[in-house]
């Protein structure tokens, strides 16, 4: 790792807008500096300063952390709260009537909801839960399209102490099949169908594929909410209509106030294993992770219209679409569908129609905007913007040049943020006010997060050299474990092989400039980022050689001027090679088959076909020469230890 050199050379830096600072939550160097010493002089007592400032306590905490078990950190454990009742209540006592949610549907229609108005849906529906048999420590899984309803499920799961964990609304049934499983989840709640695009995909119909395989007898009903009128298959026994289960409930509903340590959601990751990992976050750090980031890195303000255009099913929206705002009492957009209908001038329309301050996407979507259209902007007020956020991978500088001067006229700042489902909230951000920008850097780390780069031994790696991201101190909202497999956890976050375990290792090698700047520079296991959506190699691999033509597979990423990586999966048939149109036929048929197993996005963009795979005489597939060949690249490493040179030329 110490041998990786950052070949990125980026020069231009760009200065914090004065205007921006006058009005910013953190005005200054000094004062950035200042909670950074603070942090560093009496860690456990500035998080705990912190979490009395921005938390709303039913039972105050005596201990900020406890270390005594590493690596399994606790954080004001005997303090007891309800994350919904800091994210509604506390809000509708000031101000009820400020608008909550903004939702536009696919085909455009708007909906506003109010804080009084979503605790009243969000008290409904749990105590509907709650007439259901569900009961603090349930797990409940959410596989619903971006809505209202959505986070209300969220939301209503937190108030009785229920753990959801959300599944995207892109994935397949096997997908939910396994996360059902993993959780021996009581409940489900989904929707007849969803909108995206102009088209209907089913919702519903998913959840029962995966409720018919084995393994999801924890399931005792499923509530449906009604979004598109499509026709259900019904089961009578445990299918139950979401207008029913809301019927005659009581618009109050006394929060469950459960332990800071609470699990408030699980939320499953790829894993490099083949096997999704639930990620478990605990209630209080959690929030705690999400409030502070919405004030420093978003500097958040009463007045702003705010959106992140995240999809529930993922931790920014978890964090950032239904906790974090939510917490603060800002008003937010929410909105169903993708950027590029009804026309390729979406966001750019919807900025300018509800004069949105703070827009929050991922490169994916920038690059995709750009080709599509990089002038359409210019076609629409985006005046009401003051500030621009990058999520879900590294920006490439001429992206991030373009959302500069396009969509932020040179006037609003830029804050690319590096965190993960396993951090909970930000760890690499500039903070706007005070921050320089340099394009394609995440800039520093939030202060009170100790975040450093170390070669295998532990070794610091010196400055514009690659190494292992590391954060060097447990903070309030990291994951907790993995979901029943706390061995998992360990071997995945601090291994013993990487500074003999001391460390969080957040799996990305990482460089850091002379100004002290980040730059993230990939992965270190074979997680691929496909359009801001982490898949597991291992994953595809699996869905691949269960196809019953398949012997052997293996997959790779390749950049993408639009997804960030693209799909190559290079494959072995257990009969002759496949050539004409039944390969053709074959690869299409895998395809599809990837898809119905995980689903949509995990469809390999490309597939070619050997008679074996490059391996060494040990039999361990050698990646790094698959990785050359989807690029096309010439063969220049060592392959001397290669037990069948000949298949690299198979495999161009």
């Amino acid at each position: 790792m110490s041998n990786i050199q950052s070949v990125l050379s980026e020069n231009r830096v760009f200065p914090v807008n004065p205007e921006f600072t006058k009005q910013a939550n953190i005005k200054s160097e000094q004062e950035y500096q200042q909670m950074v010493a603070d942090a560093s002089n009496n860690y456990s007592g500035y998080w705990a300063n912190l979490a009395r400032q921005y938390i709303d306590w039913k039972a105050p905490f005596s201990k900020s952390l406890n270390d005594s078990n590493p690596p399994f950190y606790t954080w004001f454990e005997d303090g007891k709260l309800n994350v919904s009742y800091n994210c509604l209540d506390r809000h509708v006592a000031n101000n009820p009537h400020k608008t909550a949610i903004i939702f536009e549907s696919d085909a455009g229609h708007i909906e506003t909801v109010t804080y009084k108005e979503l605790l009243t849906k969000v008290s409904r529906f749990a105590n509907g839960l709650k007439s259901l048999g569900i009961v603090k420590g349930d797990r409940v899984i959410i596989y619903m399209p971006n809505s209202i309803e959505a986070i209300v499920a969220m939301q209503a799961c937190a108030r009785i102490g229920a753990i959801h964990s959300v599944v995207f609304g892109g994935f397949s049934a096997k997908a939910i099949h396994e996360r059902i499983h993993d959780a021996q989840a009581k409940l489900v709640i989904t929707s007849d169908a969803q909108k995206r695009g102009g088209k209907i995909f089913p919702l519903n119909q998913d959840v029962k594929e995966a409720l018919s395989l084995p393994g999801c007898e924890s399931v005792e009903k499923v509530v449906i909410h009604r979004r598109t009128g499509e026709k259900v298959e019904w089961d009578n026994k445990r299918d139950i209509w979401w207008h029913d289960v809301i019927k005659n409930q009581s618009d109050e509903c006394e929060p469950e106030w459960v332990e800071a340590e609470h699990p408030l959601f699980i939320l499953y990751t790829s894993g490099s294993t083949g096997t999704p990992k639930g990620v478990q976050h605990a209630s209080g750090g959690y929030l705690l992770g999400a409030i502070t980031t919405m004030k420093w890195v978003f500097d958040i303000k009463d007045d702003d219209i705010y959106w992140s255009t995240a999809d529930v099913g993922w931790i920014t929206g978890h964090t950032y679409l239904c906790y974090g705002p939510l917490a603060v009492g800002a008003t937010q957009i929410v909105f169903e569908g993708i950027p590029t209908f009804p026309a390729a001038d979406r966001f750019w329309r919807m900025i300018e129609t509800h004069k949105v301050t703070i827009f929050y996407t991922a490169p994916t979507a920038i690059r995709a905007l750009i080709k599509l259209g990089g002038d359409l902007p210019n076609n629409f007020d985006l005046s009401s913007l003051r500030l621009l956020g990058s999520v879900g991978e590294p920006i490439n500088p001429e992206a991030w040049m373009w959302y500069y001067e396009t969509i932020g006229k040179s006037k609003c700042p830029i804050v690319d943020t590096w965190w993960q489902t396993e951090t909970g909230s930000h760890i690499l951000a500039p903070i706007p006010g005070i921050t320089a920008l340099t394009p394609g850097s995440c800039t520093r780390s939030i202060p009170g997060i100790f975040v450093d780069i170390v070669d295998e031994a532990g070794n610091l790696v010196t400055d514009n050299n690659g190494g292992y991201l590391v954060i060097k101190k447990p903070f309030p909202s990291q994951i907790r474990t993995i979901w029943n497999n706390p061995e998992r956890f360990i071997k995945a976050y601090y291994p013993e092989d990487i500074a003999n375990g001391k460390y969080y290792v957040a799996g990305d090698s990482a460089s850091r400039d002379t100004m002290g700047y980040y730059h993230i520079l990939g992965r270190i296991d074979d997680v691929l980022n496909v359009s801001g959506h982490r898949l597991g190699t291992m994953e595809i691999e699996s869905a691949l050689v269960a196809h019953p033509g398949v012997a052997e597979a293996a997959v790779v990423g390749r950049p993408h001027d639009i997804k960030g990586e693209s799909i190559v999966a290079f494959v072995v048939c257990k009969g002759q090679l496949p050539t004409g149109s039944e390969k053709d036929f074959l690869i299409n048929e895998l395809r599809e088959w990837v898809a119905k197993e995980i689903g949509a996005l995990a469809k390999p963009d490309e597939i070619r076909f050997g008679e074996n795979l490059p391996k060494t005489r040990s039999g361990k597939i050698m990646r790094r020469l698959l990785r050359s060949l989807a690029k096309g690249e010439a063969i220049t490493q060592d392959i001397s230890t290669l037990e069948n040179p000949h298949i690299l030329d198979q495999l161009k």
